[in-house]
């Protein structure tokens, strides 16, 4: 019984703990922190205004989602994502994803898909309000929840790893310019055509939209690019949904 008398203050520190992890998680997407750069702990608690143990937790609980990594006696190395990376991911989730949305059309019931129409809205919503964080963490929950009508556990989490991995770093200047709403829309196009029945277009659907995300990031990153250098990004060969 003794113990109980800590699970207030343990509580609060788990919240703050996570309340910094999703504000970390904020400033990578937008760019503020750079991949390739390395921030100490003290330096980021000092920003916060709050000390430093609490950004060093959630900072490793970053380094386990691959988000960071940790540089002896320095603090954390935000880790970097290079194209062909990308590729490798993308290419990945394609060879997955695209044949599972195929199954699940045949499979899933109306109930089940007509359950995913709120995240489908609520991704576009977060879009063309422009809240980048409730857009990413939407997506993320609608992709998982779809993929989990398949019954495959390890292949939910097969995919929600490759999704950590390819992460979008910043994006703002993209979500100024409603860029990101056609990939939002694409979540509804999707459904739709499950619903409808029509296996092989959902799976052109999933397809499509996996190469538009592709093709945000290398926006994003170019964005980067541009605003590092002060002048204009470099021209992409080939595809840019590759």
């Amino acid at each position: 019984m003794g113990h109980l008398k800590h699970r207030n203050l343990i509580t609060t520190r788990e919240r703050l703990r996570d309340q910094v992890a999703h504000a970390l998680r904020a400033a990578l997407i937008s760019g503020e922190l750079r991949p390739g750069e390395v921030y100490s702990a003290p330096g980021l608690a000092e920003d916060f205004g709050i000390s430093a143990t609490p950004v060093r937790e959630a900072m490793l609980d970053l380094a386990r989602e691959g988000l960071v990594e940790p540089v002896r006696n320095k603090g954390f190395r935000i880790t970097e994502v290079n194209e062909r990376d990308l590729d490798q991911y993308t290419e990945i989730r394609t060879l997955i994803e695209v044949p599972t949305i195929g199954r699940i059309t045949r499979s899933a019931s109306r109930e089940e898909l007509d359950a995913l129409r709120p995240l489908a809205e609520e991704i576009v919503r977060a879009a063309r309000g422009h809240d980048l964080i409730g857009y990413l963490e939407a997506d993320r929950r609608f992709h998982l929840a779809l993929l989990a009508l398949s019954g495959n556990e390890r292949l939910v989490e097969t995919v929600g790893e490759l999704r950590k991995r390819s992460r979008l770093y910043g994006l703002t200047t993209l979500d100024e310019r409603d860029q990101l709403i056609p990939s939002a829309e694409e979540h509804l196009e999707l459904l739709d055509l499950m619903l409808a029945g029509d296996a092989e277009a959902a799976e052109e659907c999933i397809a499509r939209h996996l190469g538009h995300v592709r093709s945000l990031w290398a926006k994003g990153r170019e964005e980067r690019r541009t605003e590092a250098d002060g002048r204009p990004a470099p021209k992409r060969k080939g595809r840019a949904g590759r």
